[in-house]
């Protein structure tokens, strides 16, 4: 096998990954609180298979990771007074078995324990870093623009709001969550204004994933039909030297 069949199935490998990336952007084009992907490609020098002319070195492309777009999505009603909508660089806390965990899904609901939780279950942190805990017969929830909690006259809470000066650090660990992959804290985020009744929608463009998605396979096809013709060539090179011989 030469070397353009290499660098082709190489390439091909990445746009498969891209294309991947992209479908899960469209599949999630109305998940509250998603953020758009794409992927970081990157080359690899590499010995070239032969030295009969080939270039030194030989350079391969690989898949240098997914990038992640945390920019603002979109703010809509829902008229829900659990549903929060983050204005701002922050993400709610949210605590599990597995330690904090972070995100912009701002889908709450209280449990049979009165604790306010996500969809999952997982409990809303409190800015002490403790479960928010309401009474259902007390009356309606407030919740303010800086995150506090309220019904009536009674402060019960304060939601956690907090942000990351790097957010490479941040992984998706699945149900809309992020995991924090570095040693240090998160540090508070006072700027973030939160929203009562509203939601976060996604920050995906679909005609623009949808445009990428048309490019990206354009480009597999074109890489396909370069390796049959480098391979073509091949084949008609023995067939002549056999003839020849």
């Amino acid at each position: 096998m030469d070397n353009a069949v290499y660098v082709g199935l190489s390439r091909q490998m990445v746009l498969r990954r891209e294309l991947d990336i992209i479908a899960n952007n469209v599949a999630n084009a109305d998940t509250v609180g998603f953020k758009v992907e794409s992927l970081m490609a990157r080359t690899e020098p590499k010995a070239p298979a032969s030295n009969d002319g080939a270039p030194r070195p030989v350079k391969f492309v690989l898949d240098g990771g997914v990038a992640r777009d945390f920019g603002q999505g979109g703010l809509f009603t829902t008229g829900s007074d659990l549903d929060l909508g983050i204005e701002g660089e922050g993400f709610f806390e949210v605590l599990t078995d597995d330690g904090p965990r972070y995100t912009r899904d701002g889908r709450f609901r209280l449990d049979e324990l009165g604790r306010i939780t996500t969809q999952g279950g997982q409990a809303l942190a409190g800015d002490g870093g403790g479960e928010i805990v309401v009474n259902p017969e007390d009356g309606r929830v407030t919740i303010a623009k800086d995150g506090t909690i309220s019904q009536g006259e009674n402060i019960i809470g304060r939601v956690a709001v907090v942000r990351f000066d790097d957010l490479s650090v941040l992984e998706k660990t699945g149900d809309n969550l992020l995991r924090n992959t570095a040693n240090l804290d998160p540090a508070p985020a006072p700027d973030v204004r939160m929203h009562q009744g509203m939601l976060e929608s996604s920050n995906v463009k679909p005609i623009l994933e949808i445009t990428r998605l048309i490019e990206v396979t354009r480009a597999y096809e074109s890489i396909t039909k370069m390796m049959e013709s480098s391979a073509d060539l091949s084949r008609r090179a023995v067939e002549r030297m056999g003839r020849a011989n």
